[in-house]
């Protein structure tokens, strides 16, 4: 398996990871409110106050319980009723809370080794593996040139939340998108407002090609990975970063698969009625996410075109 660091994938040497702002205490904001419940992830709850956000770590336990549910309603989703498994499998929701709490009492009478012998704890190891790894590569190589929100540590301090438990200790916080990219472009896309719409299209390209630059790849560009502070686009999830060419060369050579990138990110349903605009961001993604534009903006040392494999 691969350094989680990503030291020996890429042919760098280790990169120290980019310093957070040490603060002498915490925000007050914090501490003087209790915490909205922002969001979640198969690895951490997310709070926040006007301007930070805190994490709340799942355990090993609650990450088993989440997949074996996904893995159930994948199968099952198609046989509710109303598109209820499809709901449920894109938005997080209290019967998935509910659901978890239940199976998660399964797998805790279950010896953890045995859970690591089947799919189900190979996924889980694989997902720890990558979100490792992909925090790694932020802070190393993202969070230096603004392209990460900004990170903040400070002496632990206790907080309220919304929800359960209610509290959390917390030492560290990061700054607070003003909403994922996807948001932004739905909220222009029903006013209207498709020339900024397209804008942010543009910012997202130059964002990538930015990251390139320091050497590392997302294959995992979903809209709702990314978030907005001001007119910067900012990465949400590092869980897709890779600095591995192999892994490069199979997302490179997956895309010319797909012939139209704007739905793979999502935006079919915002672009239902501006095939125009689908054509030209999508001729301009093709023109752009190759292997030699990678190789162009990628930092020696670098593999050659054929370790890349062939040209979408």
């Amino acid at each position: 398996m691969l350094d989680p660091t990503g030291a020996n994938a890429s042919g760098r040497p280790p990169q120290p990871a980019f310093s957070p702002i040490v603060l002498p205490h915490a925000p007050e904001e914090l501490t003087k409110t209790r915490l909205v419940r922002l969001g979640e992830g198969l690895g951490r709850v997310v709070y926040a106050s006007e301007h930070w956000v805190v994490k709340r770590e799942r355990s090993q336990t609650a990450v088993l319980s989440l997949i074996l549910i996904w893995k159930v309603l994948s199968r099952v989703a198609h046989w509710l009723p109303g598109h209820m498994g499809d709901f449920l499998l894109r938005r997080p929701s209290r019967a998935i809370r509910l659901l978890r709490v239940l199976v998660q009492g399964v797998v805790t009478i279950v010896p953890r080794s045995v859970w690591l012998m089947t799919h189900t704890g190979e996924l889980w190891r694989r997902h720890a593996y990558l979100d490792l790894r992909g925090r790694h590569l932020a802070q190393a190589y993202l969070a230096s040139q603004s392209l990460v929100p900004e990170r903040i540590v400070f002496p632990p301090v206790r907080v309220k939340v919304g929800g359960w438990p209610g509290w959390l200790v917390v030492s560290e916080a990061t700054e607070r998108v003003e909403c994922t990219l996807y948001q932004r472009l739905s909220d222009l896309a029903a006013a209207g407002k498709f020339d900024e719409f397209e804008l942010w299209l543009d910012r997202l390209l130059e964002f990538r090609q930015a990251a390139w630059r320091q050497g590392v790849f997302s294959v995992d560009a979903h809209l709702k990975n990314y978030g907005v502070i001001g007119e910067r686009i900012v990465l949400l999830d590092p869980g897709g970063l890779t600095d591995h060419w192999p892994e490069v060369a199979d997302y490179l050579a997956g895309s010319t698969l797909q012939d139209e990138p704007h739905r793979r990110l999502g935006l079919g349903p915002l672009l239902k009625h501006h095939p125009e605009i689908a054509a030209r961001f999508d001729d301009r993604w093709r023109e752009v996410v190759t292997p030699e534009t990678v190789l162009r903006h990628w930092p020696e040392p670098h593999s050659s075109l054929d370790e890349l494999g062939p040209t979408p």
